[in-house]
């Protein structure tokens, strides 16, 4: 059964939750536990915009969706230690409000139903 990209940015908005969860817990930074768990979180996220269709993508030309994606592989496969907690912080307090507000725009969009 082929799943709707409607259930994929479910899934976008449930991982930024759950980012934001992490942050009230305390600065990834600073605590392992709160970093492992971003950088679960940001995989999920990251997977589940390459599972949204490109024709709506192409409306939101200022999130940088091939950077997303790109990111994922840094997550998976930690490049030799590239990413750090640094890096992490600022790509979730500058990057993903902007990705939220984007999905939850497509959510809400009338004519989002013909990509499905």
């Amino acid at each position: 059964m082929n799943r709707t990209w409607r259930v994929y940015a479910g899934h976008i908005l449930d991982t930024l939750e759950k980012i934001r969860r992490i942050q009230q817990r305390g600065d990834l930074t600073q605590d392992e536990v709160l970093y492992d768990a971003s950088l679960r979180n940001l995989q999920t996220l990251s997977e589940a915009t390459q599972r949204l269709p490109e024709i709506l993508k192409q409306r939101y030309p200022a999130i940088p969706w091939k950077q997303i994606s790109g990111f994922r592989n840094i997550l998976v496969h930690n490049y030799l230690g590239e990413i750090d907690a640094q890096t992490v912080m600022a790509v979730v307090r500058q990057h993903l409000p902007p990705l939220e507000l984007a999905v939850r725009d497509m959510l809400a969009s009338n004519d989002a139903d013909e990509t499905a």
